[in-house]
């Protein structure tokens, strides 16, 4: 009768470690469309070596920051900043002509300078993808769903744009008679 019983709690100990490794898959299986998601690399708006870089960085990122650029959703504090970044930049290369010719503290200056744009760009990039793992309504099992920076704030602004349209002009309704 022993060897029953210890071939009973061998089977619910494999039975366990089974239930785990199960689990363990599920819960994998659920997590993985959220880290499989794939995050492309940019390259940087802003990279410049010399002047003449600088100057065609500088014209490019300025064309992109229209309404229909990649960067449109640059606010105007943030493009005072990029304007401003992109002028100190000028500034070392008007003194300096190329990095290589720079002293140490002029080189970090223009690092830092070049990473503040590029921070703001990539943060405002429209082709930016952004995805979510949300469970629906009426679901435990979560969804991964992805849509650029440019889609996420062109519905937030139509949604404002559409309740302000809609909402401030409604006629008043009148209490009492």
């Amino acid at each position: 009768m022993y060897p029953v019983a210890g071939y009973g709690m061998i089977c619910r100990e494999q039975g366990m470690k089974f239930n785990a490794l199960v689990l363990t898959a599920v819960v994998g299986a659920l997590l993985l469309p959220a880290w499989a998601t794939r995050v492309d690399a940019t390259e940087p708006a802003v990279k410049a070596a010399n002047k003449d870089d600088l100057i065609a960085a500088s014209a490019a990122v300025h064309k992109q920051m229209v309404p229909g650029g990649r960067y449109e959703f640059v606010t105007p504090a943030e493009r005072d900043v990029v304007d401003a970044k992109l002028g100190d930049m000028q500034s070392l290369f008007d003194k300096y002509g190329t990095v290589a010719t720079m002293n140490q503290d002029s080189k970090i200056q223009l690092f830092n300078d070049q990473e503040s744009v590029n921070a703001i760009l990539t943060n405002r990039d429209g082709d930016r993808r952004i995805c979510k793992s949300v469970a629906p309504t009426g679901s435990l099992i979560p969804k991964t769903t992805c849509h650029t920076y440019g889609e996420i704030e062109r519905s937030h602004r139509d949604s404002q744009k559409y309740l302000q349209d809609n909402l401030l002009h409604m006629p008043q309704l009148k209490h009492g008679g």
